[in-house]
């Protein structure tokens, strides 16, 4: 009913930047949060950053002054840039967001497939 669809991943050298973008589309009647999820090998996937619906925004510690999260709204569209990335960011790195499809009205926590980042020089 709705799919997330990640792009923007890549190989980048420590100090670079990538923007990461995630595409919601579906039977979507509300979106109410679109965040950003990493999981780095043999770790649990942790969150990075969230942005709700009505502007609130929220960093973990690790990436504040350096990532960014920003949303399109008229386009379903969230978007992750990253900042003087460090090799502790190497990671796989998941759109989720809560949305309320046209259908149930009820949200539901849904996540794309995700995107590599890779730092390494």
């Amino acid at each position: 009913q709705v799919q997330l669809v990640e792009s923007g991943g890549g190989l980048v050298q420590p100090g670079g930047s990538l923007r990461l973008s995630c595409a919601a589309s579906g039977s979507i009647f509300h979106i109410y949060d679109m965040g950003w999820y990493s999981q780095a090998p043999g770790k649990q996937r942790e969150l990075v950053t969230t942005h709700s619906s009505g502007g609130n925004i929220y960093y973990t510690d690790s990436v504040k002054d350096r990532f960014t999260v920003s949303r399109d709204n008229a386009t379903n569209t969230a978007y992750l840039q990253m900042n003087s990335i460090k090799p502790e960011d190497t990671a796989v790195y998941y759109c989720n967001a809560g949305v309320a499809t046209i259908r149930t009205r009820a949200r539901h926590d849904y996540w794309g497939q995700g995107t590599q980042v890779t730092v390494s020089s």
